[in-house]
């Protein structure tokens, strides 16, 4: 089985229930691999297609807001986003920070987070919870030094509910 839409077109896979979809996406001055997917056709409403469609064209601005949601961890000495920053600084080190990091403000952290560059955005149509993550947001200070990776979850709603680190 598969589910057409009027954006993303034909929405299948191989696997007899699943869905998938990729594209890369300009946003800003880059390029970002996006994808959507979801285990079971079942479990994903028109709405929600509809709903990461306009997400889509509003990428840039829902870059903004994850990058203030981690300027907001920045005070909370516990937060994932403090854990990625000291982990990216103990891994990459001081030469290839200096080299990753695009802005100078004189504040270290924030030219960090302003530097980051936007990696993929995974939409998960089938989360259509205000609690549940329907799009997370993967960014890397250094794509091709580290693994690591800071994450932001956005809702349906397109508010930010949290973040995550992965590598």
């Amino acid at each position: 089985m598969a589910i057409e839409h009027d954006f993303f077109g034909y929405l299948g896979s191989e696997s007899d229930d699943e869905l998938y979809w990729s594209e890369s996406v300009e946003v800003g001055e880059q390029d970002v691999d996006v994808s959507l997917s979801a285990p079971d056709e079942n479990d994903v409403a028109e709405e929600s297609l509809d709903i990461a469609a306009g997400m889509i064209g509003q990428l840039e601005g829902l870059d903004s807001d994850a990058r203030e949601a981690f300027v907001g961890e920045l005070s909370t000495d516990t937060s994932n986003t403090i854990a990625y920053f000291y982990q990216s600084v103990a891994e990459l080190g001081d030469e290839i920070l200096d080299d990753a990091m695009s802005r100078e403000s004189g504040d270290r952290q924030i030219d960090f987070l302003r530097s980051m560059r936007l990696l993929r955005v995974s939409f998960l149509p089938h989360n259509a919870g205000d609690d549940e993550p329907f799009a997370l947001f993967e960014y890397s200070i250094a794509p091709g030094e580290s693994d690591a990776v800071l994450i932001a979850r956005f809702n349906i709603n397109a508010d930010v509910i949290g973040t995550e680190t992965a590598s």
